[in-house]
């Protein structure tokens, strides 16, 4: 029952997944922007909902890595949506150019890239919520502004595409993702297998998707659009499968701590024990 209740149907997941990307490229056919509106928007949705379910469970979790994370993807969804509205064609910023957008990205990535290499500090120290909300409202405060007031360096120029400082940022954020799995590699004991392999796919799609943005010269480009698909499986892979699951296991082990019992002594669980072979398991005490 418990198998049945973690098992995840493959064929429905590849078949959403096929479907999903065929609209999307059919999208980009009809309307560039259109594509570019929806794969955002579904990156958007699945970074606030991944810190609303963070946030909401937050008392049943075992550790502060997924909540961490899920606070640090309210501000970078934040930061994902002002990219969205500054795209070329939106025309919902007067006076700035597709420059703007460009900028944003980087910024936001920037954000997402440095989160993933702290958050497994998280895995058995405290948080200190207030501090990491203040903080990060204190970063994406200073990354609006200094884009909005011009101080924040060019990232693309029309007709003549990418500049220096953006090709670089990708090389560097990709190196910092790159050090975010050697980090997690190192913790590996403290994940659970499924999940570390999903965290793991997710960090080289995202590297993949720095990759396919140092390469295009329009907005509309198809290294950009192949970028984006990047994006969305890394987002998939990490923020929906291993969330819900870290989450459904700590709420039913809430509740049989609640429910089950055995004459006149409550059976109260410890949670992910793990015995030598490196498996997770739950023990039951009276």
């Amino acid at each position: 029952m418990k198998e049945q209740f973690f098992s995840y149907n493959k064929h429905i997941s590849i078949l959403v997944g096929i479907l999903v990307l065929a609209g999307l490229y059919i999208a980009s056919l009809y309307n560039y922007l259109l594509f570019h509106t929806l794969a955002e928007g579904f990156s958007i949705a699945v970074a606030c909902g991944l810190f609303m379910l963070a946030w909401n469970s937050r008392g049943f979790m075992d550790n502060n890595y997924l909540l961490f994370l899920g606070i640090t993807y309210l501000f970078i969804a934040g930061l994902d949506m002002i990219h969205t509205l500054a795209y070329k064609g939106m025309n919902i910023f007067p006076g700035y150019d597709a420059n703007l957008a460009t900028q944003f990205w980087i910024a936001s990535r920037y954000l997402e890239s440095l989160s993933l290499v702290i958050a497994p500090v998280f895995l058995r120290r405290q948080l200190n919520i207030g501090f990491i909300l203040a903080a990060y409202t204190g970063i994406f405060c200073i990354l609006t502004i200094s884009i909005f007031g011009r101080i924040f360096p060019d990232c693309f120029i029309e007709g003549s595409g990418l500049t220096s400082f953006k090709i670089i940022s990708e090389y560097i954020i990709s190196m910092i993702l790159l050090t975010s799995f050697f980090v997690m590699y190192r913790k590996r004991c403290e994940f659970d297998p499924y999940i570390l392999k999903l965290v793991v796919v997710s960090i080289i799609m995202s590297i993949g998707a720095e990759l396919a943005f140092t390469f295009y010269i329009s907005a509309y480009g198809f290294s950009n659009l192949v970028g984006h698909y990047f994006k969305l499986f890394s987002f998939y892979l990490i923020y929906i499968k291993p969330l819900l699951k870290q989450v459904l296991k700590n709420r039913i082990i809430f509740c049989s701590e609640i429910w089950i019992s055995t004459g006149n002594c409550w059976k109260k669980p410890k949670m992910w024990l793990k015995p030598p072979t490196g498996q997770k398991a739950y023990f039951w005490q009276t």
